[in-house]
């Protein structure tokens, strides 16, 4: 049976990947009458005159809501709100799991922007925070800045920063095994969706000086046609020597690239082009931009990819559970820029002096110092 064959069979079997779980059993009378009416109503008085309350007595103060209206899932493209069930029940169950935040998968069935932040806004009062998944771009980062400014609790579009903070991490202790310095680095993106401009921004704030990024076109200039307002925002802060050109143009002589497109499209030729120890990040899923035994044999000091089945995996799963679970305990307004750098300092820590090499730039997801470390580096800055 492939692996394919058994997620089929295990998802029936599961019927749903969560289910309810009560902490309040009622097993008499009074257990009914604490739980339920009338004594429900004590919280309730309390709450209508302190909203803040409700992250006393409520699921308010450890509970997410994963939101989605399924119009980029995965490698699957727009496939619906009920299409995505799957998968936003898959990150609620990693919410549990790797960070014990409860969480609740919310499909949408719109792709209305408007709509969709009214959706969120309306229900918001129930969740501690909004997880944002699988929303197209440009919408998404619409819907993430705009939520941000209507609500007192976290937004986070983990396809963005989750994204960002992890290929952050192994860049860092990448630079650490081949003795790069950041400033010096010549960095290529490739795609500019809604990961690719998330890095972009994540890598300058951090001091990456030189960063180009480019689509399927090539590379993004400011002359470059047919750019959404986010990619037209981007040539202001990228590529300040305006070049033009292809992707294999882009990467002659630079130090690092990262993908995150499309397969197959980085040939060992166009590896062999880039400076001596180069980095690579190739994340294009299932099937990266390049194997990674063909970039190493290409001259790459340093791979890694979004598969399990190759060193250096760039998993958010190291990320969201413990920012989620950090932003919560801390009762944070916001996820800030301050807060994903440290996040992303606190997971390349993990990997010790001593263990860190080419192959060993990122913790494991089922390193269960993960959530902890990364909890406590948020909180730190609440």
């Amino acid at each position: 049976m492939t692996n394919s064959e058994k997620a089929l069979q295990m998802h029936e079997q599961w019927n749903g990947k969560l289910e309810t779980a009560a902490k309040a059993h009622v097993n008499s009378r009074e257990d009914l009458a604490i739980a339920y009416t009338p004594g429900v109503a004590e919280p309730c008085k309390v709450i209508a005159k302190d909203p803040e309350a409700a992250y006393k007595y409520t699921i308010k103060s450890n509970t997410v809501a994963v939101v989605s209206d399924g119009s980029a899932v995965l490698g699957l493209g727009n496939i619906g709100a009920l299409a995505a069930m799957p998968v936003m029940e898959g990150k609620a169950v990693l919410f549990k799991e790797f960070g014990g935040v409860n969480a609740v998968p919310v499909c949408l069935d719109t792709q209305d922007t408007e709509e969709i932040i009214k959706t969120v806004v309306n229900i918001a009062p129930a969740f501690g925070g909004i997880n944002l998944e699988d929303i197209s771009a440009p919408r998404c980062f619409e819907i993430e800045e705009r939520l941000k400014e209507l609500l007192d609790i976290p937004v986070f579009h983990d396809d963005q920063h989750g994204t960002a903070i992890v290929v952050l991490a192994g860049i860092i202790n990448a630079l650490k095994v081949t003795g790069k310095k950041k400033e010096d680095c010549r960095v290529v993106v490739n795609g500019a969706g809604s990961a690719g401009v998330a890095i972009t921004k994540l890598l300058l704030t951090y001091g990456f000086e030189h960063i180009t990024m480019c689509d399927i076109n090539g590379i993004i200039s400011s002359a470059s046609p047919n750019l959404n307002w986010m990619q037209k925002k981007m040539t202001e802060v990228t590529n300040l020597e305006n070049k033009t050109g292809s992707l294999a143009d882009a990467m002659c002589g630079a130090d690092i690239f990262v993908g995150v497109s499309a397969p197959g499209i980085v040939t060992k030729e166009m590896v062999a082009s880039m400076n001596s120890d180069a980095i690579l990040f190739a994340m294009a899923n299932p099937v990266p931009e390049i194997m990674p035994d063909l970039a190493k044999e290409a001259g790459a000091r340093v791979v890694g990819t979004g598969r399990s089945d190759f060193p250096n995996q760039v998993n958010n799963v190291v990320a969201f559970p413990g920012i989620f679970k950090g932003a919560l305990e801390g009762r944070a307004t916001q996820i800030t820029e301050e807060m994903k750098l440290a996040t992303a300092n606190a997971i390349a820590s993990l990997v010790s002096d001593e263990e860190l090499n080419e192959n060993n730039i990122l913790p494991e997801a089922f390193d269960s110092r993960v959530a902890d470390v990364v909890s406590k580096a948020v909180k730190e800055l609440i």
